[in-house]
């Protein structure tokens, strides 16, 4: 039987073939921390993952709901964790300054920026450099360097006709656009997975005209939807200081609307300070009352770890002083994502 199995395999001639107990390119071998427990959380069932380190995961939204925020936040834990490691930035809004990546902590001498107008454009790039990354590394498997691809953002991408058309006077819309980006994602998705390199996208949404329930969709339709393993939908309100209402940040709703590893229509809310940027723990207080790791006792707020505050506003504004270094709580927070986030998770717990 054994023979059998292994003659079948080899005669397939597939170079990246192989049985399942000696390795799977779609499996995940790593998470890069987004810089948000409780979006690490969303997208990963646990605290201290993230973003799957070989996947496609698109941030999609209206305008300022923070998208490039998130994907900065990324990269730069990215070049934390691989001192090695390699950005590169596909910016087709011209919207990416040195002043921004600095101001982040990025290391502006381990990333590059691509500028790139249409969809044929990035999607010649990018395969060109997964098949010189993956020739390289395979020649020398020992000097591998992690990399990371982003795109900001999918949605202002022209296409090749398009922008013929324009030149021409044409003002005919080009129907092949989200065709497109559909085959795009075809030609890159198996490629970043022998690659192991994740690709980072953000994409405009817009409400659909004459629906009986007002809904968000993606630009360039389906494309950007099959392509995605992952698909965080933003939205925001304003953040305000309870006391003087003055607006401090926005309070952003991250939806799980598209994932292939944890359960899909899952929301948390975070917090981005104008001052102090993505609070990293903020959403975390939600799913602990949710899951009554936190309860009212009399007039006091009682948590694990000697978490006590007589407001639960208290526990709101100071996260960090309440949950950064109480271990007991986090570990129930953690075993209280796996139920809330992850198929079976309730089983496991």
């Amino acid at each position: 039987m054994a023979s059998l199995f292994n003659s079948m395999l080899k005669v397939a001639s597939n170079k990246y073939a192989s049985k399942v107990s000696e390795g799977n390119i779609a499996d995940v071998e790593s998470y890069i921390d987004t810089g948000s427990l409780a979006l690490n959380a969303l997208t990963s069932g646990s605290i201290y993952g993230g973003i799957p380190s070989n996947k496609t995961v698109t941030f999609a939204g209206e305008s300022t709901t923070g998208k490039t925020y998130f994907v900065l936040n990324i990269i730069r834990e990215f070049l934390e964790k691989h001192k090695d490691g390699f950005v590169f930035y596909f910016d087709s809004e011209s919207s990416v300054t040195t002043d921004m990546l600095t101001s982040r902590g990025i290391d502006i001498e381990r990333i590059a920026i691509l500028p790139v107008v249409t969809v044929q454009e990035f999607r010649s790039q990018v395969v060109r450099m997964l098949n010189q990354y993956i020739e390289d590394s395979e020649a020398d498997p020992e000097n591998k360097k992690p990399i990371l691809f982003a795109l900001d953002s999918l949605g202002a991408l022209s296409t090749t006709k398009e922008i013929t058309d324009v030149a021409e006077g044409n003002e005919t819309r080009d129907m092949t656009r989200a065709q497109l980006i559909r085959g795009m994602f075809r030609v890159l998705d198996l490629k970043l997975g022998v690659a192991k390199v994740p690709l980072i996208v953000t994409n405009h949404t817009s409400v659909v005209i004459g629906a009986y329930v007002p809904t968000r969709v993606q630009s360039g339709g389906e494309g950007g939807v099959y392509g995605a393993d992952n698909i965080i939908f933003l939205k925001k309100s304003k953040e305000r200081d309870k006391t003087t209402k003055e607006v401090t940040g926005v309070a952003i709703t991250c939806t799980n609307q598209k994932s292939r590893l944890t359960i899909e229509n899952k929301s948390i809310d975070v917090v981005l300070d104008y001052q102090d940027g993505l609070q990293r723990f903020s959403g975390l207080l939600d799913i602990a009352l949710k899951h009554d790791i936190i309860k009212q006792e009399g007039k006091f707020w009682i948590g694990p770890g000697d978490i006590k505050a007589t407001k639960k506003e208290q526990l709101e504004k100071e996260p960090e002083k309440f949950f950064k270094d109480n271990t007991d709580f986090l570990a129930a927070i953690e075993k209280a994502c796996k139920v809330e986030f992850t198929y079976g998770g309730a089983k496991e717990a």
